[in-house]
């Protein structure tokens, strides 16, 4: 079939340049992954601008800029395991797929997992693990992981995560807080967890065992 949005991903791309994305992997892997197809069709000609757009049951697909930012901190080199906390529509789960050797994502609302998988497969994509459950809980049975990636805040980084982090590996989390949140990168060192600030953040609710309680979704 034709590629009619292969310019829009052009001008994506040129737009995260803009942002300071350098990364050539990761500007390869938006200038590459169908966007649209992991959006609900009455959005789908918003696809490729750079904001965030609903996906249903309360949820986003994230603003590209912000997306690429945390992408760009894990510095992956294609050969790492990955681990994606919120599926969502899919669409990160596809970038990861271009980034690193192993992806798995683990999503707590069944009706999106479904709706990933389905959007993963109409772009071709196979190279990914979903699972459905508490991505607060992380998943035990592929740890551990060179990279983690939370795309919802929670009260604080899971212990459960931490522990599935391998040494020398990058996570990177949303923490909400003081009634903000902010964006952290953390690295660990054997058993020190180095961390620093990426910037103020917005996402949604990490609801889980090690997150926040189901009635603080709303």
């Amino acid at each position: 079939m034709r590629d009619t949005y292969g310019g829009y991903r052009a001008r994506l791309v040129e737009q995260l340049r803009k942002h300071g994305i350098e990364d050539l992997a990761v500007l390869r892997a938006f200038g590459e992954t169908p966007r649209h197809l992991f959006v609900p069709e009455a959005v789908r000609h918003r696809a490729y601008e750079d904001v965030a757009l609903p996906i249903g049951k309360g949820q986003t697909i994230s603003q590209p800029s912000t997306q690429a930012k945390y992408l760009q901190a894990l510095e992956l080199g294609g050969r790492e395991r990955v681990l994606e906390i919120g599926t969502g529509s899919g669409y990160q789960t596809a970038l990861l797929t271009m980034l690193a050797d192993t992806v798995v994502s683990v999503e707590r609302v069944n009706e999106l997992a479904v709706q990933a998988r389905a959007a993963l497969r109409s772009a071709g994509i196979t190279a990914a693990t979903l699972v459905t459950g508490d991505g607060s809980l992380g998943w035990a049975p592929m740890a551990p992981f060179d990279a983690i990636l939370v795309s919802a805040a929670g009260p604080s980084i899971p212990a459960p995560l931490l522990a599935q982090l391998s040494d020398g590996g990058h996570l990177v989390a949303p923490v909400h807080g003081g009634g903000s949140q902010r964006l952290l990168l953390v690295r660990r060192r054997g058993d020190t967890y180095e961390q620093r600030e990426l910037g103020a953040a917005r996402f949604v609710p990490l609801i889980g065992r090690h997150g926040f309680a189901q009635e603080a979704e709303s």
